[in-house]
């Protein structure tokens, strides 16, 4: 139950933070729209995000964490501070020269990520090289909260490190609201409230470090052993966490060459498939892995696959519904979180495709959050970077066939495509880290499957019935106001969740059904 407590703690933090996200995109949609300007932003945002989800909660913590939970085994509290001293003063810095190097080249590295616009002179160009300028420094700031988020979490401390990317929310919306009518070009404010944020985040860590004795006290370290360990595990994950952004990151590189607004429309439906892959996914996987890790380092394999199938069962129960949910009530969601003054109904329809898109695999995407632990934990970094090479390569094929296909017919949002392909490479990457983790005895399903997938699969016929019974007309949603469409999306949600489980628990599933790995 420990697992359970912990995740669910990670989950309610989590879920805060994304209301604070929705709350942040009305935000944006009322005072930007989808336009060239916000496509601007969204592309300088997205490279340091990049970045930060490449070295920071990418392949460093997937490094970092086994190994610090390693040292943390052995009790030498000696050891581990002189760990967490001399990783930290390496990582600081290689990312100063990251960052000095990103502020300074910030339209040449943005030429790698938008040619569309540039090879097309677009204007948005040079308002994204300027918010670049601006936003990369966030790459420093969040890696170190990263840093900061990891050691917290070998020691079972996650609330705080859940809570802080409310932070950036909070900083955007202010920098909205209060700075965007002072400022010559109204979306540079959100630029500025990168760089507030990223701050902020930082400076919350401090505390709960402090208390537990473990702040870090900077010091290159390049020849330490366990900054080596660090590293040689890094390599491979670097490259498989990179596979993952570079899959996103072609998304925008084709996405540059389309209509005006794709960029904007699948910033807003990947942002509500992030809601339960954050929500859910990432708490899942940033409670198991610690706690897999110890597994491993205690040299008990039953107890390693038993976490491993009490995380699928549970990432079943959840992700199934939430992914049809999200399908169904794509337009509904859309329209009431968004379409008010410069967001209007073409950007609702057209987001509303990608989401659908982006739901089709949220199980797939959740799937491979919890399935790439199982081999980080074990510290084998080679076998998921190989699978997920073949996932990027597929992507981008499909990306080609889709979007191609899409324009061939003349398809109102070629963007969709792009959303689809990467739905389709997510189960590729999923299924072959089922498959490995298999075939080398790292994981056994446990008895009751066929019972959880009944009882899963009839839930979730119960709960479509019962919104496509109260959903009604798309127009209908377009004509009422704010409070209409809250109040009816809030019971469509309720409807549906209630059905399903009640009718999961009529089904037959029961807690001994699921929880046999979580201790």
């Amino acid at each position: 139950m420990q697992l359970l407590r912990s995740t669910a703690k990670v989950g309610v933090a989590t879920i805060t933070s994304r209301i604070l996200g929705f709350v942040r995109d009305m935000v944006f949609a009322r005072y930007f729209g989808a336009s060239a300007a916000t496509d601007a932003f969204f592309l300088a945002f997205k490279i340091p995000n990049f970045m930060r989800r490449l070295f920071a909660e990418g392949s460093f913590s997937l490094a970092f964490v086994p190994v610090l939970s390693e040292v943390r085994a052995t009790g030498d509290r000696r050891a581990l501070r002189d760990l967490i001293d001399h990783v930290s003063g390496t990582l600081l810095a290689i990312l100063l020269v990251i960052t000095a190097i990103g502020v300074l080249a910030a339209p040449a590295v943005l030429a790698i990520f938008a040619p569309g616009w540039l090879i097309e002179g677009r204007p948005e160009f040079t308002l994204a090289a300027d918010m670049l300028r601006i936003t990369f420094p966030y790459i420093l700031l969040i890696s170190l909260t990263a840093l900061a988020g990891g050691i917290l979490n070998t020691f079972d401390r996650f609330l705080v490190p859940a809570l802080t990317p409310a932070l950036l929310n909070i900083s955007l919306i202010a920098a909205a609201v209060l700075l965007s009518g002072r400022m010559a070009v109204p979306v540079t404010a959100l630029a500025w409230g990168v760089l507030v944020a990223g701050v902020a985040q930082l400076l919350v860590q401090v505390p709960a470090l402090m208390r537990l004795g473990v702040m870090p006290r900077p010091r290159w370290g390049w020849r330490h052993p366990g900054v080596r360990k660090v590293l040689r595990l890094m390599i491979p994950t670097l490259i498989g966490s990179s596979v993952a952004q570079v899959n996103l990151l072609l998304d925008l590189v084709i996405a540059t060459f389309l209509v005006s607004g794709s960029v904007s429309w699948l910033y807003y439906s990947d942002r509500l498939m992030e809601f339960p892959l954050g929500v859910f996914g990432v708490a899942l996987s940033t409670v198991i892995l610690p706690n897999l890790s110890r597994k491993f380092a205690r040299r008990d394999p039953d107890a390693f696959s038993h976490t491993l199938d009490w995380a699928l069962r549970l990432a079943l129960i959840i992700t199934l519904p939430a992914a049809l949910g999200l399908a169904v009530l794509a337009a509904p969601i859309l329209i009431t979180l968004f379409q008010y003054g410069s967001f209007q109904a073409n950007d609702v329809e057209m987001s509303a495709l990608s989401l659908s898109a982006y739901a089709a695999g949220l199980p797939a995407f959740i799937a491979v959050k919890v399935l790439a632990p199982g081999f980080y934990a074990r510290q084998d970094t080679r076998t998921p970077v190989k699978i997920a090479i073949t996932a990027m390569v597929s992507n981008m094929l499909l990306n080609l066939l889709f979007v191609g296909g899409l324009l061939a017919i003349d398809f109102r949002g070629p963007h969709t495509g792009l959303a689809l392909a990467s739905s389709a490479a997510a189960y590729i990457n999923a299924g072959l880290l089922y498959r490995m983790l298999r075939k080398h005895g790292a994981y056994r399903p446990e008895p009751g499957w066929g019972r959880v997938l009944l009882a899963v699969g009839v839930a979730c016929c119960a709960m479509l019935g019962a919104l496509f019974w109260q959903y009604g007309a798309v127009s209908g949603w377009l004509q009422s106001d704010a409070g209409a469409r809250v109040t009816h999306l809030a019971l469509l949600i309720g409807l549906g969740v209630i059905v399903y489980g009640v009718v999961l628990i009529a089904a037959g599933l029961r807690s001994h059904h699921i929880e046999k790995g979580a201790s």
